[in-house]
């Protein structure tokens, strides 16, 4: 069994979690902003299954989603145009930002002559 809930604090609560794991209930939550928040994750399984899932569906077989859904993912975080990076795919900008903040090379200063 699994316990939904949002993040509020009632359910993030040390009290819950132990009467949770007393009666062997999972919380589908993780703590309040990491990578595992309830919001986040719904968020990003929404968009899987609006821009992927059902515009393909009736699917033939699990290998054919599972095939879709690696195409999707490489698309996700490499080449669609995300508005928060100005209309850049992700590894355009990622490639463009680690250029331009190269690190300045060494300089050494030595007391020989040539």
């Amino acid at each position: 069994m699994i316990h939904d809930s949002d993040a509020g604090s009632q359910y993030t609560s040390f009290r819950l979690a132990t009467h949770l794991a007393a009666d062997e209930i999972a919380a589908s939550i993780g703590t309040v902003a990491d990578a595992v928040d309830n919001a986040l994750m719904e968020s990003t399984i929404r968009l899987y299954k609006t821009e992927l899932i059902k515009p393909q569906k009736p699917w033939r077989s699990l290998t054919d989603v599972e095939i879709a859904t690696h195409e999707y993912v490489d698309w996700y975080n490499q080449a669609r145009l995300h508005s928060e990076l100005h209309h850049v795919p992700p590894l355009e900008y990622e490639e463009a930002y680690y250029h331009q903040n190269q690190p300045n090379p060494l300089v050494t200063a030595t007391t020989e002559s040539l």
